[in-house]
């Protein structure tokens, strides 16, 4: 998850960050609106966080532009506790108003909320079969055992049971995990799943089937019950495809 912070007290965005940090959120810190705008503009943020006192632009009419530019939704962290306040900031569009001090475990909730509604989940756990991760945790069970995945694989898998039933491209991975930063060969993605199902199949032998391999398209995760008959594929197409994917896995590194 990433989160964009618009706060101009150095203090207060250092807290928030170490905050954050602990959670694995990565956090963008902007001193400025302007900047931010621009910012905002360019890059997906999965929540941003708003201070209405900014030096350079009123904290309203910052939060009418964000609304014009991003489609992120907007927590606003404001000294102000009246209800006035409230109502203005969410007839400006938005999403959530937090009072300060604030204690950390409520802004994590509320962020992780933010990015879960944002998402189409209203709740914090998906499951698919005997499949579950808790969004909110960070975590993962396989038929009732916990699976010990790394950060990478957890995003990778994370980002296939929200998007339950749907194919991904092995660039929608690397956006996920990378954000167009540093981004490694698309075939590494090979490597993260290969690793995912074999930590599945060491828990229960039907682990290895959740994520499937659409062939010169990317990957899909279903509850094995529940695929559809495929289309079928010349034998060797397939197997020259399953080959270069098996060596794809031998021949490359993880990060």
């Amino acid at each position: 998850m990433k989160v964009l912070v618009i706060e101009d007290h150095e203090e207060t965005s250092s807290l928030i960050k170490n905050i954050l940090d602990a959670q694995s959120i990565l956090a963008d810190i902007c001193a400025e609106g302007e900047p931010a705008l621009q910012i905002a503009r360019f890059y997906h943020y999965d929540v941003i966080l708003v201070d209405l006192l900014l030096p350079d632009i009123d904290g309203y009419e910052l939060l009418k532009k964000l609304r014009e530019c991003s489609h992120a939704p907007v927590l606003i962290l404001s000294g102000e506790q009246g209800i006035d306040a409230k109502v203005r900031t969410l007839g400006f569009g938005a999403d959530d108003y937090l009072t300060k001090p604030f204690m950390a475990e409520e802004l994590v909730a509320r962020i992780k909320a933010l990015a879960r509604r944002a998402e189409g989940h209203a709740c914090s756990i998906i499951q698919v079969g005997k499949l579950e991760i808790n969004l909110d945790h960070c975590s993962v069970t396989f038929d009732g055992h916990p699976v010990r995945l790394t950060g990478t694989e957890y995003k990778i898998l994370e980002l296939l049971m929200k998007r339950k039933g749907i194919t991904l491209a092995k660039t929608s991975f690397l956006n996920a995990i990378y954000n167009g930063m540093d981004e490694p060969e698309l075939k590494i993605i090979d490597v993260f799943v290969c690793k995912i199902r074999k930590k599945l199949t060491d828990i229960h032998p039907s682990g290895g089937n959740y994520v499937e391999t659409i062939w010169g398209r990317g990957y899909v995760l279903r509850e094995p019950e529940e695929r559809e008959i495929e289309t079928p594929i010349k034998k060797s197409e397939k197997s020259a495809f399953l080959s270069s994917e098996s060596a794809s896995v031998l021949n490359l590194k993880t990060p």
